[in-house]
């Protein structure tokens, strides 16, 4: 069962347009591009009032070959070959997202594990469409092992969209013969384009996220590629050979499927992979920690696997 505060920000964020003195929620037309502009602008201002790092942690600025990108990290940590760290894939659908928008949540990871997280920036569609956002991360992969770092000290963490774009990026370095992470966490994560979950039906009424959204974020990223394409949606993608990985979804969510067709598929070709899907909750839950009881365990639990990855004690 639910914890009480676990119900009441789920109810709060499901009925956010309340606290707007709205009667119904938002109706937005996806197929415009300013409708995109103004999800990209509500993204960052939403950012803004919550953007206060924890205290002990401090953030170095890097340029990676025109990419900006930020080191997170716990206070006296030391950037080195030998440092152990997330390298972290922020969500927005593709077509929002930023360090600023994130800072924050990654924050979060960084506190609790006390990992150092790498947070970069990549180019977003409309204008930056597939395989931009695949090219940058590989970019940003490929700035930590230039710099001595190993892939067993590295493990990937993204959400939602991110969370698809951490699982692309593993198909990717497997299919180039790029050593891969030594593990991966993606919660919420975004797999299936084509929106074949009964989820989307079954759960777009309570879903947080708008209605029609990931039909247009897959529009706008995939251009004129199809959306079955296994970097753009990862379901569709042969699976075998994938380090560890750790599922979170949100019960109560559209991605919920998502999550599982690709954990089930995953766990048929050996794949060491675990699903937590949170009954009643909601989009990228983990990330509320430590607002409510459910979070906080998530989050724990996250944290432990990213250590147990790495050979750390947290």
């Amino acid at each position: 069962m639910l914890s009480l505060r676990a119900r009441l920000i789920a109810f709060l964020l499901r009925n956010r347009n309340l606290l707007r003195f709205r009667s119904k929620r938002e109706t937005i037309d996806w197929n415009t591009y300013e409708a995109i502009l103004r999800f990209r602008k509500d993204v960052e201002e939403g950012a803004g009032k919550f953007g206060k790092l924890p205290e002990g942690m401090e953030i170095e600025s890097v340029n990676i070959d025109g990419l900006y990108a930020e080191w997170i990290l716990p206070a006296q940590t030391k950037i080195d070959k030998s440092i152990k760290s997330i390298l972290y894939f922020h969500g927005g659908g593709y077509v929002s997202g930023s360090c600023k928008a994130h800072r924050s949540i990654v924050a979060k990871f960084v506190k609790n594990s006390k990992v150092g997280a790498l947070l970069f920036e990549y180019r977003l569609a409309p204008e930056h469409p597939y395989p931009a956002a695949l090219n940058d991360a590989l970019a940003a992969y490929g700035f930590l092992l230039d710099n001595g770092v190993s892939p067993s000290q590295i493990v990937f963490v993204g959400d939602s969209s991110g969370g698809g774009l951490c699982l692309a990026m593993l198909l990717k370095l497997r299919d180039q013969g790029i050593p891969l992470p030594a593990a991966a966490v993606a919660y919420s994560p975004v797999t299936d384009f084509k929106c074949t979950g009964e989820s989307y039906k079954t759960k777009a009424k309570i879903c947080l996220a708008p209605e029609g959204s990931a039909q247009a974020f897959g529009k706008n990223y995939a251009g004129d590629y199809g959306l079955e394409l296994p970097y753009i949606s990862p379901l569709y993608g042969e699976l075998s050979g994938l380090p560890p990985i750790l599922i979170y979804a949100g019960g109560d969510e559209t991605l919920r499927d998502d999550a599982i067709c690709f954990a089930e598929k995953a766990k048929k070709v050996g794949v060491d992979v675990t699903l937590r899907v949170g009954e009643g909750l909601f989009h990228c839950y983990p990330a509320m920690t430590p607002l409510f009881p459910e979070a906080k365990q998530a989050m724990e639990e996250i944290c432990t696997f990213i250590n147990t990855h790495l050979g750390k004690s947290i």
